[in-house]
């Protein structure tokens, strides 16, 4: 059975929290926390979610850093700066997948595993992230589902 590309993404937050926390080999967490992957497309989502979110952790800190001016990333929950970087990896690495699914996606995710404001804090953040990299045309999309057709081309990291 597949599961939904929230499921995937709860999987992925999962294994990246765990690997935040413990300093453990990403590979043994990830044979802990994905076994039940049985699908080759979901296990493939997941694991790209997870290694683009890793390689790319300090351009994606940087990213962040301007946008929440007077914030340290120490300031920032783990879990909610987290969701924001997989967010990250969706606008620069997944064409296929619109900023706003993946902006929904990152706020609802927020609220059921983060605080209470965790929704919003997470919605603003990624919002200011998105208009910025948009007016720079750093975000590549393609595909269905996308408004207007938006199609930028400017390089992504890693």
């Amino acid at each position: 059975m597949s599961l939904t590309r929230r499921h995937l993404r709860e999987k992925a937050l999962q294994v990246l929290y765990a690997f935040k926390l413990t300093e453990d080999p990403i590979d043994q967490i990830k044979v802990q926390q994905l076994d039940d992957l049985d699908k080759k497309d979901d296990r493939k989502f997941c694991e790209e979610l997870i290694r683009l979110t890793i390689d790319n952790d300090s351009y994606y800190e940087e990213i962040i850093t301007k946008i929440v001016d007077n914030w340290d990333m120490e300031r920032i929950a783990l879990i909610d700066s987290i969701i924001i970087k997989m967010c990250l990896t969706e606008f620069f690495h997944f064409e296929d997948i619109p900023p706003k699914v993946s902006i929904n996606e990152s706020i609802d995710i927020a609220k059921d595993f983060s605080t209470r404001n965790s929704g919003k804090f997470v919605n603003g953040v990624l919002d200011a992230i998105l208009e910025k990299l948009d007016k720079e045309n750093k975000i590549i999309k393609r595909g269905k589902g996308l408004v207007g057709g938006r199609k930028h081309t400017s390089a992504k990291p890693v």
